[in-house]
């Protein structure tokens, strides 16, 4: 009788792995088509992208277009991770992650306010042609010459040799350009 019982559930349970292996097959065939496809696809758009952005901005805003084609390619392989959990038959899942990663992203935008500030501020000053590696400028009762332009910070060669360094977001709302000493 007992071993009646277990053959049976053996047999059962074998049964239903074969049926749930059956059903997931085409859903495995087309997540790897889908992750086969958006692969290549995302990264010919980065690279139609790069190749946009460098004929837009000049050479030395390279950290620019760096910055750009990363923040495309998170969106894009997010969106594609999502999109294959929804293929594989994990939608309500990849809806959770979705939200989930909406309020992080809110949470981690909010600490990280100031660094957006001095790369958005950046980002300005790399495009401002009054601001440009070697003017002379003044900066919160600091005068100097531009001696780099970052994304998060500026530098500054003082008179006497030292360098300042400033984060954008004060350089860019604050600053004077002065002519030759």
């Amino acid at each position: 009788m007992a071993v009646g019982f277990l053959v049976r559930v053996v047999e059962l349970t074998l049964r239903e792995l074969i049926q749930g292996v059956e059903a997931a097959i085409p859903r495995a065939v087309a997540g790897l088509v889908f992750a086969a496809i958006a692969y290549v696809a995302i990264r010919v758009v980065l690279a139609v992208l790069r190749r946009l952005l460098d004929r837009m901005y000049e050479e030395r805003q390279a950290l620019v277009v760096q910055l750009l084609v990363t923040i495309a390619g998170l969106f894009l392989w997010f969106g594609a991770a999502l999109g294959f959990l929804k293929v594989v038959g994990m939608g309500q899942i990849a809806a959770s992650l979705g939200t989930a990663t909406g309020f992080i992203a809110l949470g981690v935008s909010y600490a990280l306010s100031e660094m957006i500030e001095d790369t958005v501020a950046g980002v300005y000053l790399l495009r401002d042609p009054d601001f440009e590696i070697g003017d002379r400028v003044e900066v919160d009762g600091v005068e100097g010459r531009i001696a780099a332009i970052e994304l998060r910070k500026s530098r500054f060669k003082l008179d006497d040799g030292d360098t300042t360094v400033v984060a954008n977001r004060d350089v860019e709302s604050r600053w004077t350009k002065r002519g030759e000493p």
